[in-house]
């Protein structure tokens, strides 16, 4: 038996004997670690969801399963939790998983206006913060520091704040959030948040506030953070705004209309990514046997990155999701990682993976995510396609088709050519498709 036995009435009963001992001691006699991400909402109360979910099978058979015994996240937990009714709220989530109703967050954050906010961004974003450094770290509580020093493990991070007039948007707030900082009609750059608290003496450190103004209130350093130079119209019309919006102050989206920027951008947090089980969280290290006679030598696995934002695949995804009008592109995680677009249409399910330039090396990168990503589809996908900025050389174009995969290219701006795999070769090839593992 496992957690897809796990009943409603099994977790009830777990959020109660959480309720009575107390979130510390219910992790701490259970072997768990408080959830980074995935929090599963029940009567106006916050749980780690990996944490019930795993107890919760003591009520199945009688044995509670430990951390260890099962991945948590987007491709497990998740669904288990939102089949059985409950809430689940996360960073980074998808309509591909189960209908869940997660609750993505997206901080649209003004950035590089005044003097003082350009002075802000060269000094924390444009480069590390060293936050072991006495001057930062004798102004941290344990708990910040050790959630920093967790999440940034060379003590170095990027941070941004804000004041305290902010505190009710930024309460809900946390890992793995996104945040686009804003400047000039541009998003400027896009971030990951990573550690995010309240700490007014830490902040007046990093930076002092002038005399008479309003020191910065909540802390959060960045997991990720990349450049980027996209228009506040492109912006706009991901969030369902008036294209000349302006984007005067801080914003903190969720749900649909936060979801629509992240998957319309392209965003891939790594806290996506480690609960998905694509990616091992800091401080974990997962160990796989070397598979040699007469040693007991381990190795580490390590996941392949995947980029919290690609700007030319990005523009490319937004400008072919624009011709769609029968369906709507969503996204799911999966332990291969977060696809570039999943879609539900009039001829069946379809996954596409998006590259930015038509040489081999990226035919090739398509063609393995492709086939990596269609073991973890929600269903049955009827087709696998590649979409590309031109057309591929013939060379390129018959290693997809041998594969049965789809090629869709730009011929011209808002226009896109199908060039389909021959139905053989499509047909053969869906068996592989299929195959799920056990």
């Amino acid at each position: 038996m496992g957690i897809a036995d796990v009943t409603r009435d099994n977790v009830l009963q777990t959020l109660a004997e959480y309720d009575d001992l107390g979130g510390e001691v219910f992790l701490a006699n259970y072997g768990f670690k408080p959830a980074r991400s995935y929090l599963l909402l029940h009567d106006g109360r916050r749980y780690d969801s990996k944490a019930i979910v795993g107890v919760a099978h003591r009520h199945v058979n009688g044995r509670a399963l430990g951390s260890g015994d099962f991945s948590g996240g987007a491709a497990t937990v998740v669904p288990v939790l939102t089949r059985l009714g409950f809430r689940v709220e996360g960073p980074q989530t998808g309509e591909g998983l189960a209908g869940s109703a997660f609750m993505a967050r997206l901080l649209v954050s003004p950035a590089f206006g005044s003097a003082e906010s350009r002075q802000h961004w060269k000094d924390t974003l444009d480069q590390t913060v060293s936050f072991t450094e006495s001057k930062y770290a004798d102004k941290l509580t344990a708990d910040q520091l050790r959630r920093l020093t967790e999440l940034h493990p060379d003590g170095r991070s990027r941070f941004w704040g804000a004041r305290s007039s902010h505190d009710g948007k930024m309460t809900e707030v946390t890992t793995g959030n996104v945040v686009l900082f804003t400047g000039k009609n541009h998003v400027r750059a896009i971030g990951e948040v990573g550690a995010i608290f309240r700490n007014s003496s830490f902040a007046d450190v990093m930076w002092p506030p002038k005399p008479g103004s309003e020191s910065w209130h909540t802390v959060y350093s960045l997991r990720q953070f990349v450049s980027a130079e996209i228009p506040y119209a492109t912006l706009s019309a991901l969030l369902g705004y008036k294209l000349n919006h302006q984007y005067p102050g801080q914003l903190v989206l969720s749900g649909e209309q936060a979801q629509a920027g992240i998957n319309g951008l392209l965003i891939t947090t790594r806290t996506a990514l480690e609960e998905a089980g694509a990616e091992t969280p800091p401080g974990a290290v997962r160990e796989m046997p070397v598979e040699r006679q007469h040693t007991r030598s381990t190795t580490v696995e390590r996941a392949a990155q995947q980029l919290l934002f690609n700007r030319d695949e990005s523009a490319l995804v937004i400008e072919f999701c624009g011709t769609l009008t029968d369906t709507k592109a969503i996204r799911f995680p999966s332990a291969a990682g977060i696809c570039d677009i999943y879609l539900n249409g009039p001829e069946g399910r379809e996954l596409i993976e998006a590259k930015s330039r038509v040489e081999r090396g990226y035919v090739r990168e398509a063609l393995a995510q492709l086939l990596d990503y269609a073991r973890y589809v929600p269903d049955q996908v009827a087709r696998l396609t590649a979409l590309f900025p031109k057309p591929l050389a013939p060379q390129e174009r018959d290693l997809l088709h041998h594969y049965g995969i789809d090629i869709i290219h730009r011929t011209a701006p808002g226009v896109f050519d199908r060039d389909p795999a021959p139905d053989e070769a499509r047909e053969r090839m869906r068996g592989l498709w299929e195959w799920r593992e056990l």
